[in-house]
């Protein structure tokens, strides 16, 4: 009898240790926690991809987590990803913010604090347009029908202050809308200052603005509410831990966001009364 009992001792200590084993073994290969990021495709792919990529693995690096950037062919999918809660995180123009939240219940969590959102209209150095009421049934390029300060705030001005009202051509990037207008395929483009100035000093050097817009509170990072609240705040004060310089100072400034600081959605409750409902197209 005493032989049994030590033999169960035994077997149950053996059982112990492997169902020990086994747990410590699941809980050191367990996933990081992942989140799936998208950004409004304001350029091109690659440098998308460059500047996101290299961000968010340095945010994983820091939290333990897995940050995937999941790419858009175009602002309008990116716009339907939006709508239908594809995003953990989101990167987006403040207007998209204002239909994400309705939408899907988007919250903003920081944006860069040191600026504000202008739109441009650009035309080529050389053109004869010297006011914006030349420009009355012309074709001007933008790069999608919702970018805010490039398309929805340019052609409310045109049409609220200037009564005007162009062909619009749309293009999918910035940095199409400034090709077009250099190669004379139209008159004038909206874009913004920083994607005017990401231009290669060829582009760049060949357009000069003509009108700019008023302004806006700047593009948020956004969080969808399934994400817990820890994470919200982990990932703001992470972030705007790295503003306070070095090497990740240097990859939030290419976003840009040179000084993140946290925001609510009431910094951007004005944009509903703008009417730019008008000019904005719902993703199909």
């Amino acid at each position: 009898m005493k032989m049994k009992r030590t033999q169960w001792g035994w077997n149950a200590c053996l059982i112990g240790t492997v169902l020990g084993l086994v747990t410590g073994i699941r809980c050191a290969g367990a996933a990081p926690q992942s989140f799936k990021v998208g950004v409004v495709p304001q350029y091109e792919v690659s440098e998308l991809h460059e500047i996101w990529g290299a961000l968010l693995t340095r945010l994983g690096q820091k939290l333990g987590a897995d940050f995937q950037l999941v790419g858009s062919p175009s602002i309008p999918a990116f716009e339907q990803a939006l709508a239908s809660g594809t995003y953990d995180f989101a990167y987006l123009n403040p207007y998209d913010m204002v239909v994400a939240h309705r939408a899907a219940g988007y919250e903003p969590l920081l944006r860069d604090i040191s600026n504000n959102l202008h739109g441009i209209l650009v035309v080529a150095k050389d053109s004869p347009i010297k006011s914006v009421t030349e420009l009355n049934g012309k074709p001007v390029a933008f790069p999608a029908p919702n970018a805010l300060g490039a398309s929805l705030l340019m052609r409310a001005e045109l049409q609220d202050r200037f009564g005007v009202a162009v062909e619009p051509r749309y293009v999918k990037t910035h940095d199409s809308v400034y090709l077009n207008v250099v190669l004379g395929e139209v008159v004038a483009g909206g874009g913004v200052l920083r994607t005017l100035d990401r231009q290669s000093a060829p582009i760049r050097d060949a357009l000069r603005i003509l009108h700019t817009t008023n302004a806006v509170p700047s593009h948020p990072i956004a969080v969808h509410p399934r994400v817990a609240r820890e994470w919200r705040e982990k990932v703001v004060e992470a972030l705007m831990a790295m503003a306070e310089g070095g090497e990740d100072r240097k990859l939030l400034k290419a976003v840009p966001m040179q000084e993140p600081g946290p925001v609510t959605y009431a910094d951007y409750q004005a944009l509903e009364a703008m009417g730019l409902n008008r000019f904005y197209v719902s993703p199909k």
